[in-house]
């Protein structure tokens, strides 16, 4: 298994001479919030580089709007998508549209149902609000956007039928009666619980949306901090933040390098009957190979997703 993903690995170190070069590794680094009311939006989606899309029925689309909006995702969805997963945002249980957002889920045509991977729902607070029978044609994606969510993170999380967690910062901000900072300190409590309930759980974990998309300095450093907490990618609201979180999300050829290496030693060490290894005077450790082969074979993961 190591060599074969190692031939991978290096044909992408090899391929990589841009600074740019790892961009298709992940699966859930960018996930691209598209209003379904705009049919020129979702058409031009098809063609973005984002790994995940989701067609929104709640808050990018008036409540005059949300029919026409149905009818513009349903077009999309039998259209298909290539490598793109996609799911759709319904709207919440307490709004007067949630119920035709049900109705409308349960009557897609077998085609669209196919290109539906997921259904998103808002404000997500108790395991009890995901036992409707029409969530479970889909994967749900809750999104944990108040108080009540962040706390029982970990309940939702253990529910069979989630997938993803979807950190809604903007409003946890409102709710937590905060303000918004660009280091984010007041929310560390809620990115912690949310990726330690996906993790514990084999959950994915999704980082809330960054406002405003004309900073892309600041834009990337908010994937930084997602990344580094733990996040497998950001939610964005504009096709100008994909580049960033792709990149920010996605392993460098140095890191790639490095945990074939790290493999290699690992290998040898267990043909010598050794339980640790060293490499270039550090330590390596089961931990260190699990991390290693995480990377790597997220390599073979999108390599097969491609064809």
């Amino acid at each position: 298994m190591n060599r074969e993903i190692n031939q991978d690995v290096n044909q992408e170190i090899n391929s990589n001479t841009s600074p740019n070069a790892s961009l298709d590794l992940g699966l859930w680094r960018s996930v691209l919030y598209v209003a379904g009311d705009k049919p020129r939006a979702l058409a031009k989606a098809k063609g973005l580089p984002a790994d995940a899309l989701i067609l929104d029925l709640e808050d990018a689309v008036s409540g005059e709007n949300k029919k026409q909006a149905r009818v513009e995702i349903a077009l999309a969805l039998e259209g298909g998508f290539a490598d793109q997963t996609v799911a759709v945002r319904i709207n919440a249980a307490s709004t007067p549209w949630h119920i035709q957002d049900l109705e409308w889920l349960a009557g897609l045509s077998e085609t669209a149902s196919s290109s539906l991977a997921a259904i998103v729902l808002p404000k997500v607070e108790r395991v009890e609000q995901l036992e409707s029978k029409t969530y479970s044609i889909k994967p749900i994606w809750a999104t944990l956007e108040t108080p009540l969510g962040i706390l029982q993170a970990a309940q939702i999380a253990a529910h069979s039928q989630v997938q993803a967690l979807v950190l809604g910062t903007s409003d946890l901000v409102a709710d937590l009666r905060a303000r918004h900072m660009p280091t984010r300190e007041n929310l560390f409590f809620a990115l912690s619980n949310v990726v330690c309930a996906a993790r514990a759980y084999g959950k994915i974990a999704l980082d809330g949306v960054y406002l405003d998309y004309l900073d892309q300095v600041g834009l990337e450093a908010a994937c930084i901090q997602a990344r580094d907490f733990g996040f497998d990618g950001k939610t964005l609201i504009h096709p100008s933040q994909l580049e960033g979180a792709n990149r920010v999300f996605s392993p460098s050829p140095s890191e790639l390098e490095w945990a074939q290496k790290v493999l290699d030693v690992w290998e040898q060490a267990r043909e010598q009957g050794l339980s640790v290894a060293t490499l270039q005077g550090k330590l390596i450790e089961e931990l260190h190979v699990r991390e290693a082969r995480r990377l790597l074979e997220g390599v073979l993961k999108r390599k097969n997703v491609r064809t």
